[in-house]
């Protein structure tokens, strides 16, 4: 009887006959043979060449600074528990018992996690010289711009302070004073003495060069940690982020955090391009949006900081504000561009040179001005003293006005104009009978001049551009009009020049602005 016999699997076979073959293989040549394994190479590319920007940072390194800024705490007494202000059911400090006092002003000493929160770095107090001692109060970053230990920063940083140290990159502390600082630009000047050092710095770029999409490096020292690098590129220019009068900011997608302002923005060149001043950041943190003043501006007004203490600009004072599309067709521009002229103040250069409300300023110099903060701009970087001439829209014809700037006065709001207060666009119509569709009802003025408005439609043109009660129309179309009848003469005439809008001139406790309405309806 057979038995089931099973056969070797193929595997088995092979692997039987690789052995015998292996072995008969090393009996015949005497020779033992080396059993290895084969692995699969790493993955290796071959990365196509990029920019580094390792060069930039060691030469421009030195140069940036951690600014610490300092100011006086005020001397607080021994019935006071440190300048802190408690509140126990209405009870006060006084009221405590007296066994709980020294608790509660040790705890008034103590800042964040035990920390000395009325000490300096390192435990230092400040001087004690009767006015207070001196804490931290703020933490920016600067750079040299010669070597004789002159700082650049942002006037932000500065603002506040009483006494200012610089902290170079290699830890190195060194007091620092303040030469002046231009808020309107948020720039501001310090001076290191080095007794002889020779200090490091960079010079500016010149950023008419700068295009969009360059690269970038951003170099600061917040918190005095010796120094951070974040580059990128340039994403936009002339930037208008609504600071001040003035901006004209490069936006750079470098990324810049708390304690960088006042650091600089370099390009390939170790050159400035411009100062970190600002960053869009909805949670407090960099998401990659950042803005500096270019250098162009940087460059002018810091050379005025280091002269004088301050900066001498061009004034022309006169109020202005946009010329939008609606009020281009108002008064028969082309195109919505230039400054309208909402007034001019007694006795300004603006006004002794003729210029009146309703003119809009299309060039200076023959160069064509944009908008009103182009206008501010460029009547702000020039020197006081100096004539220019102004092309005027006036009337439905281009003019041409000869004005002598004047010094903006410290505390004017810009140079030229005080574009910062763009009206909300509003105005109001003349009668509640002939101008109804307006949308407003009108009626004699308290000192005789122009129309009080007593009442607005919520649902009219008038009401949808911030039309208020109260407010007065002083002109329509740059005429004067002080009854109904004024209004309406102006407006067709308007219609027969083929206009679709007419300009409302709008007095309010805030001040005065222009405002376009259709007028196609009225009659």
């Amino acid at each position: 009887m057979f038995k089931n016999i099973k056969a070797p699997s193929l595997n088995t076979a092979l692997k039987a006959s690789t052995v015998a073959g292996l072995a008969a293989a090393v009996l015949a040549t005497g020779i033992p043979l080396e059993i290895t394994r084969s692995y699969a190479e790493a993955v290796k590319v071959q990365a196509p060449s990029v920019p580094s920007f390792a060069n930039v940072v060691d030469a421009v390194s030195p140069a940036v600074v951690s600014v610490r800024v300092e100011n006086r705490v005020k001397p607080v007494s021994d019935d006071e528990a440190n300048g802190f202000t408690f509140d126990f059911n209405g009870r006060g400090f006084d009221d405590l018992p007296d066994a709980l006092k020294p608790f509660f002003r040790q705890f008034g000493e103590q800042g964040p996690q035990g920390q000395q929160g009325r000490r300096g770095p390192q435990g230092h107090h400040g001087p004690q010289d009767g006015k207070g001692r001196l804490r931290p109060v703020a933490q920016g970053s600067g750079f040299f711009i010669s070597e004789d230990g002159y700082i650049v920063t942002n006037n932000h940083v500065v603002s506040d302070g009483a006494a200012f140290v610089a902290v170079m990159n290699d830890g190195t502390e060194l007091d620092a004073k303040l030469i002046g600082k231009d808020p309107r630009t948020d720039l501001a000047v310090l001076k290191v003495d080095g007794k002889g050092r020779k200090f490091t710095y960079v010079n500016w770029a010149d950023d008419n060069n700068v295009r969009v999409g360059d690269w970038v490096v951003a170099v600061g020292n917040p918190f005095g940690l010796g120094g951070t690098v974040t580059a990128g590129i340039v994403s936009a220019r002339g930037r208008d982020i609504g600071s001040g009068p003035y901006d004209d900011y490069l936006q750079v997608d470098a990324a810049v955090n708390r304690g960088n302002s006042g650091g600089p923005t370099f390009n390939l060149n170790g050159e400035v391009v411009g100062i970190n001043t600002a960053i869009f950041s909805p949670s407090g943190g960099s998401v990659g949006i950042a803005f500096a003043i270019p250098a162009s501006t940087a460059k002018d007004v810091v050379a005025d900081l280091m002269k004088d203490g301050q900066v001498s600009r061009g004034y022309l004072g006169v109020q202005i504000q946009p010329v939008t599309k609606d009020i281009a067709d108002s008064l028969g521009l082309s195109e919505a561009s230039g400054a309208l002229v909402v007034s001019a103040q007694a006795g300004t250069p603006g006004e002794k040179a003729g210029m009146k409300a309703g003119d809009v300023v299309t060039a200076v110099n023959g160069e064509t001005v944009k908008d009103a903060r182009d206008l501010s701009r460029r009547i702000g970087a020039m020197t006081p003293g100096k004539k220019v001439e102004l092309s005027v829209w006036r009337s439905g014809k281009a003019q041409s006005l000869t004005v002598e700037l004047g010094t903006l006065p410290a505390e004017q709001k810009d140079a030229s104009a005080d574009d910062g207060d763009q009206a909300p666009e509003s105005q109001a119509p003349a009668s509640e009978k002939a101008l109804a569709d307006l949308g407003l009802t009108v009626g004699p003025s308290d000192d005789g001049k122009g129309l009080q408005i007593t009442g607005i439609d919520p649902d009219s043109d008038a009401a949808d551009k911030g039309i208020k009660e109260g407010e007065k129309i002083t002109s329509v179309n740059n005429q004067e009009v002080s009854s109904a009848d004024d209004v309406v003469k102006v407006l067709n005439q308007a219609k027969k020049d083929g206009r679709t809008r007419a300009l409302f001139q709008i007095q309010s406790k805030d001040g005065s602005r222009f405002v376009a309405l259709p007028i196609n309806d009225q009659g």
